[in-house]
């Protein structure tokens, strides 16, 4: 008897009618004998209408109180999920993330998994009933509800994995697997039969919307067997699992682009001791994430400090670094928000030469001038006018022939 995690997301339980369609392919594995455990989303649409409502109120809602608002989207969905498997007399229970309880840290809107109670679950699923949990949200020590962020259902569903030794964790969402890049961008984008842990951890962290990226951290630490598929269609769907030399032919195994990122810099900084954490310090204080980072150091003992951050975050980050800037007596800061992010990713590059070079010349051949570097040994990212965004993915996608199999 096997045991096994399902997550459907948003779109996959969107309307009555789809949460029908997911009852019945939960009935259909349950009747097979295997345990199952089904984590979902909110209803498509319906936290952004939460979101939305919340500001009506606040402008900057307090999280706490959005968090209780938010949660109650997955809520919904779990009880009409159990309705519809009860309806086809397949016995189920639903459990918020507080009735687990999945236990999280206290920072509101996006909270960590410290740990998860199993008995319960565990007790349901021995008595021959289908778990139904709620994605996205825990409770604190406090028993203040807690948000894992956007796209936390998928960590729920690999944390519970994790939690209850499951065999397997399927993601079941609107598409059918992870592509070398997103089909939208370029149509001749192509279903991976299975990719790393590593790279899909590059690919969730630089843009990719497949998983979200603690969702990964998670299957890679605890060795959760990890697999997207489709709600709409069959099939076998991207494996995720560890390296095999089955993959050591491919040099590139995607391309991934984030549209929401946004640069600062701070000109004419005192080069001197300390200045990096002078300047980044207040920015972590605020729980704001830096990512790409570049420091030029100029002829006069100053240096430009040029960073990255979330969109969301480029008002926050900005003023902060605004009142740095007054404190160091440094010339200016500036910002741009009209930038994204373009990465190639893939296993290969630890044993191939000339992929930046690569990289660098297609881009250049297209006329689109990069603005920041940052490699890793499995991943180049740039940073280009957005703009060339859709230019810069399709041009690299051909360049590195991602669109037929064995791509070298």
């Amino acid at each position: 008897m096997a045991l096994y995690v399902y997550k459907f997301g948003g779109t996959s339980v969107g309307s009555v009618e789809r949460i029908k369609m997911v009852a019945e392919k939960v009935k259909k594995a349950h009747d097979l004998g295997d345990h199952i455990v089904v984590v979902v989303s909110a209803m498509s649409g319906e936290t952004n209408r939460l979101v939305a409502m919340a500001k009506e109120m606040q402008p900057q809602p307090n999280g706490r109180e959005l968090d209780a608002l938010l949660s109650t989207g997955e809520q919904v969905t779990v009880a009409l999920l159990s309705m519809a498997l009860a309806e086809l007399g397949c016995p189920s229970r639903s459990y918020t993330g507080g009735q687990v309880k999945i236990l999280t840290d206290n920072a509101y809107t996006k909270a960590r998994i410290l740990n998860i109670e199993n008995h319960n679950i565990m007790a349901d699923l021995n008595a021959g009933t289908v778990v139904v949990v709620a994605g996205f949200q825990g409770v604190d020590e406090d028993n203040n509800i807690t948000t894992l962020g956007r796209g936390g259902s998928d960590t729920t569903a690999v944390a519970l994995a994790a939690a209850l030794k499951a065999d397997e964790c399927h993601i079941y969402t609107d598409v059918d697997g992870v592509y070398t890049t997103d089909p939208r961008v370029e149509p001749k984008a192509r279903r991976l039969d299975r990719i790393t842990f590593e790279e899909m951890l590059e690919m969730a962290s630089l843009g990719s919307k497949v998983l979200q990226i603690r969702s990964v951290e998670f299957a890679g630490k605890y060795n959760v067997a990890l697999r997207v598929l489709s709600s709409f269609t069959e099939g076998c769907g991207t494996l995720i699992t560890y390296e095999e030399s089955s993959v050591e032919s491919a040099l590139i195994s995607g391309i991934a682009f984030n549209r929401d990122e946004a640069k600062l810099t701070i000109s004419g900084v005192p080069d001197l001791p300390g200045v990096a954490y002078k300047i980044l310090g207040p920015i972590a204080d605020a729980n704001i994430e830096v990512d790409m980072i570049i420091q030029n150091i100029a002829d006069d003992d100053t240096t430009d400090f040029t960073f990255t951050v979330h969109r969301n975050d480029y008002a926050r980050a900005k003023a902060s670094l605004e009142k740095t800037c007054a404190e160091l007596n440094a010339k200016k800061v500036t910002g741009d928000e009209g930038i994204v992010k373009v990465s190639i990713v893939g296993v290969g590059m630890r044993s191939h030469a000339g992929i930046a070079s690569t990289m660098f010349k297609t881009l250049a051949t297209e006329g689109i001038n990069i603005k920041m570097i940052s490699t890793s040994e499995i991943k180049i990212s740039v940073v280009v006018e957005e703009k060339y965004m859709e230019l810069a993915v399709r041009a690299l996608h051909a360049a590195f022939k991602l669109d037929q199999d064995n791509a070298a």
